[in-house]
């Protein structure tokens, strides 16, 4: 088998990730031809297990979302490469999914810029085969025609050009920290749910950047952000648990057991309803008046999402 590496550059964003990195790193090591760890200053030892496993490291200071910091190491890192892979520090790609790429990238038409993988979760360390797989995310794209919209939650890549293909094989998120550091991570995801929440309710006030024109995200990602628009209009409280049964009922998550169940009682029913729940409390302090939200959350959860 080939085992010359793509010509591709990885980037990944980390904070205090020495759980996950040196795995990830390892795991495209065997086939990337250069790996960047763009780090805003962990206080463990994330850097020093990036750069010992073969990684580049960068700290840069946090842009405050995923999306700035990222279209940040995008802008500052010279890139030689003609493809990028943006990739979080507790995924890593399945051999199926290597397989396919090293079979297939050199051969990709001009017109395709980017590439869509199916993200397969494992929860408690067990697959998750139901309820949401597969998620599929464009996550490999041309140098020079990505970008990540400009969103503080749920970002995806924008293509400025050319078609996306969907690839066979997935990657993994496995995630290694305890539930309680999952809780904690999801609480602080909350309001910025919420602030994207609000904004399709009342009106633009949240975006961290320009307008992201949906209509260059791929398939999946615009049929999502649609859906999320329809969510964001039903009831408070009810849609959290419609969106539970459907998970775990309609979808058989709960042929998965109990990693199943937890999975889909905390990140489909829990986390929904604490963002409904923040949702609530900043409506009950400040009705739609979207100015008084905006003072409301810069002072309560020191996140500024001014009025543009």
């Amino acid at each position: 088998m080939n085992t010359e590496p793509l010509d591709m550059t990885v980037i990944v964003l980390t904070f205090n990730e020495t759980r996950h990195i040196r795995r990830c790193i390892e795991n495209v090591r065997t086939f990337a031809r250069r790996v960047c760890v763009v780090d805003c200053y962990s206080t463990d030892d994330t850097c020093a297990q990036a750069a010992a496993a073969g990684a580049e490291v960068v700290q840069h200071t946090w842009e405050k979302n995923q999306a700035r910091q990222f279209n940040w190491a995008l802008a500052n890192i010279p890139i030689t490469t003609p493809w990028i892979l943006r990739l979080d520090a507790d995924e890593y790609l399945t051999d199926e999914l290597i397989a396919e790429l090293r079979q297939k990238l050199s051969g990709m038409p001009e017109d395709v810029s980017g590439i869509v993988f199916k993200r397969r979760h494992l929860f408690f360390g067990q697959w998750v085969k139901r309820g949401v797989y597969p998620v599929k995310l464009l996550r490999l794209f041309r140098t020079g025609q990505g970008i990540c919209e400009p969103r503080w939650m749920d970002e995806h890549i924008q293509l400025s050009q050319g078609r996306a293909v969907e690839f066979e094989h997935d990657f993994v998120d496995h995630n290694l920290n305890t539930i309680g550091a999952w809780t904690q991570k999801h609480n602080g995801y909350a309001i910025r749910e919420a602030v994207e929440m609000l904004a399709i309710e009342l009106g633009d006030l949240t975006e961290p950047g320009p307008s992201s024109d949906n209509e260059r995200l791929s398939g999946q990602a615009l049929k999502k952000r649609r859906m999320k628009q329809k969510y964001a209009k039903a009831s408070l409280f009810l849609r959290s648990f419609v969106y539970f049964v459907y998970r775990y009922v309609i979808r058989l998550g709960f042929l998965d057991g109990k990693a199943g169940f937890l999975w889909h009682f905390l990140q489909g029913w829990w986390y929904r309803t604490l963002v409904d729940a923040t949702i609530f409390e900043i409506k009950k302090a400040c009705g739609t008046d979207k100015r008084k939200i905006v003072a409301y959350i810069r002072e309560n959860y020191g996140m500024d999402c001014g009025l543009k």
